[in-house]
């Protein structure tokens, strides 16, 4: 399990309208997670975070209002703020199961070989792709995780 305490859940892209909304780019399975997440940014004040409505069923968008922004101008100085959730906030996980953060730092191995450490994820929409801290970039598709040696293998 990562040691890590803080896990970055969403950033603030963008106003939303005119009445102080903000889109928000989540990272998590399903964004209206973020109904329920105890967030916290150290630019917003806690409990200041209000989910409003996903900005449509298939995106990984939301809407949101934060106390005290009221019009657009204001919410357009959010755009870039990070939001975080505390690792002990996370709900439990199965067995075999893990959460991506648990990924980074994790040595990958292809045909015996060790080919870098994660050093963080992407997914563009045809599946995660591992960063590695060699600047290659591989799928993660049909990879096997090894959580108590640290290794990927491809």
């Amino acid at each position: 399990m990562s040691e890590q305490k803080e896990i970055l859940v969403a950033k603030i892209v963008a106003p939303q309208g005119v009445r102080g909304e903000v889109r928000v780019q989540t990272y998590t399975q399903a964004p209206a997670d973020l109904k329920t997440l105890k967030l916290h940014s150290n630019k917003l004040a806690d409990g200041s975070f209000h989910f409003v409505r996903l900005l449509n069923p298939n995106s990984s968008v939301v809407i949101a209002k934060i106390d005290g922004v009221n019009d657009r101008n204001a919410a357009e100085l959010l755009r870039g703020i990070e939001l975080f959730v505390k690792r002990e906030d996370l709900p439990d996980l199965k067995d075999g199961e893990y959460y991506q953060t648990d990924l980074i730092g994790m040595h990958v191995i292809r045909d015996g070989i060790t080919i870098g450490l994660v050093d963080n994820i992407q997914n563009y929409g045809g599946g995660d792709i591992l960063e590695l801290d060699t600047g290659e970039m591989v799928s993660f598709v049909g990879a096997t995780v090894d959580l108590e040696n640290k290794i990927i293998s491809l």
